[in-house]
């Protein structure tokens, strides 16, 4: 459960688990009201663009196969 440390020949890096840095990151910016916006209609797009695609494809994907909807050419018929 415990283990010993290998001895290591450098102190600091022996030492850099315990090392904190009295440097601190700078704030984080603001997200603007128009970033915001523009996060949201980028994804409003993209949830119906995919919904649109949906809808468009449904009736492809549908499966009829009765036989008095199947569908010919003329050119299949001898016109």
């Amino acid at each position: 459960m415990f283990r010993r440390r290998e001895p290591v020949p450098f102190a600091f890096l022996a030492e850099s688990d315990r090392f904190r840095s009295n440097v601190t990151p700078p704030p984080r910016e603001r997200v603007s009201a128009g970033q915001i916006a523009g996060r949201w209609l980028l994804g409003l797009t993209i949830v119906a663009g995919l919904a649109g695609s949906l809808v468009l494809g449904m009736p492809a994907l549908s499966q009829n196969h009765s036989p008095a909807q199947t569908q010919q050419s003329q050119a299949s018929q001898g016109h």
